[in-house]
């Protein structure tokens, strides 16, 4: 029984160290598709996302006249960015696998 309790207590320790090393790595094609996948399938949040921000920044009114139009064409930049992603995944372009949209993610930062 302690051996089993000393093996799962490494593997958990085995396991919090990759993770931490996970956010660190550089990019490569697997975080490209990943990046990729994740854009098309939320591309679609970036609508209600500028509205509220635009809301928020501004007044209700702006956020849904500018808000819209800006969740609109962000919505199409970043499903168009996710599906040109998934599709290049294999190649390194633009070098280094570097994102082709910032943020990365719709939900990460702006």
């Amino acid at each position: 029984m302690k051996n089993v309790i000393k093996g799962i207590i490494i593997c958990v320790a085995i396991l919090m160290v990759l993770n931490i090393a996970t956010a660190s790595y550089a990019q490569d094609m697997g975080k490209k598709l990943y990046r990729g996948l994740a854009n098309v399938i939320t591309g679609w949040v970036e609508l209600p996302k500028n509205i509220y921000d635009t809301s928020v920044e501004d007044n209700p009114l702006s956020g849904l006249t500018v808000g819209l139009a800006k969740g609109v064409g962000m919505t199409i930049v970043r499903t168009g960015a996710g599906v040109y992603e998934t599709a290049t995944f294999p190649f390194p372009i633009p070098e280094g696998y570097t994102p082709v949209l910032e943020p990365e993610f719709v939900f990460k930062g702006k």
